[in-house]
């Protein structure tokens, strides 16, 4: 199999990050089955797309006429044998819950051809285990999008121990061809690389609030206006290798001993989701979130990655 194969793409989740994925095949010009446990849902997602869309042709990222044009290249059901019975590739994006994702590819694992390549959009969960229940184990792998999808460039491609080569070749031909950045993760564990990662940063945070260094505010401050701008353009190994590895190894020295490397949840995180301050979904959490200031944070991410997206449009022309 090659990517000369891949014909119709399936999408099962029209939420939060599977409209998203739907959009971007659709917009590369593949056709495109969108599922989700309801109509309503589906038909949801899909207005979500042209939302999207919208904003794309605001921001000179796509002409007026894609719009409807993209948008007849999805077609969406309730109705699961509908969406997958005759797609190439499928990627499922369904709430990050294992023995639901394994259910939903145990019914692909039926209802796909053979030659199907199953993926999942986890952001945790092994492939191994994902589709533990299937007949076709050397098909399947992780798809790991970042949201927005439409907005943020790479995916990241977990093989299981299990994921054949042909797989996974065509999976990151298949990226490549609709503009994303495929990034190839070679052994399964928790949290890939990005999560992984995210998580580092995070734990060291919280620590670093809990222990009175600073307020979650100037620690945002801190990242935003400093490393933060540096890791847009360049990645942790670039940047370091930038100052020299001796260096590197002469600060490191007495600051690893003060770093946070605990493997328990950190105390301050329970604290707060104990007293429902989940951040926007509640209203608060070490900020109040107003309306006002959820479309102000909201809209400042949207631009600073569509003004990337239009660099990377004026560098490809």
């Amino acid at each position: 199999m090659t990517i000369d194969d891949i014909q119709q793409i399936a999408v099962i989740g029209a939420g939060l990050m599977g409209h998203g994925i739907a959009q971007e095949f659709a917009f590369a010009g593949y056709q495109v089955r969108l599922h989700d446990v309801s109509q309503a849902q589906v038909d949801t997602g899909i207005e979500r797309i042209r939302d999207n869309l919208q904003l794309f042709v605001e921001n000179n990222l796509a002409e007026p006429h894609q719009i409807d044009e993209t948008l007849s290249r999805v077609h969406g059901s309730d109705q699961l044998g509908t969406v997958a019975g005759e797609a190439d590739f499928v990627i499922e994006a369904v709430i990050e819950n294992l023995p639901l994702k394994q259910e939903v590819f145990r019914q692909l694992d039926q209802v796909c051809p053979p030659h199907t390549i199953l993926a999942s959009n986890t952001t945790a969960q092994m492939p191994s285990q994902i589709g533990a229940f299937t007949q076709r184990q050397d098909k399947i792998l992780n798809t790991h999008y970042f949201n927005p999808p439409y907005l943020i460039p790479l995916v990241e491609l977990i093989r299981s121990p299990k994921t054949s080569d042909e797989t996974l070749q065509v999976a990151y031909d298949l990226m490549v061809k609709i503009g994303k950045t495929p990034a190839i993760i070679q052994k399964e564990v928790p949290g890939f690389v990005g999560p992984r990662l995210q998580a580092a940063v995070i734990r060291e945070a919280f620590s670093i609030v809990e222990r009175g260094i600073a307020s979650a505010e100037d620690v945002d401050l801190v990242v935003r206006n400093s490393f933060g701008r540096r890791l847009s353009v360049a990645g942790p190994f670039q940047v370091f290798e930038l100052a020299g590895w001796d260096l590197v190894l002469a600060a490191f020295e007495e600051l690893y001993k003060d770093l946070n490397s605990s493997s328990e949840i950190n105390p301050l995180l329970r604290e707060m989701v104990e007293a429902e301050k989940l951040g926007i979904k509640s209203g608060q959490g070490f900020y109040e979130w107003t309306p006002e200031r959820i479309d102000e944070i909201r809209d400042r991410m949207n631009r600073v990655l569509i003004d990337r997206m239009q660099d990377d449009a004026k560098r490809d022309r």
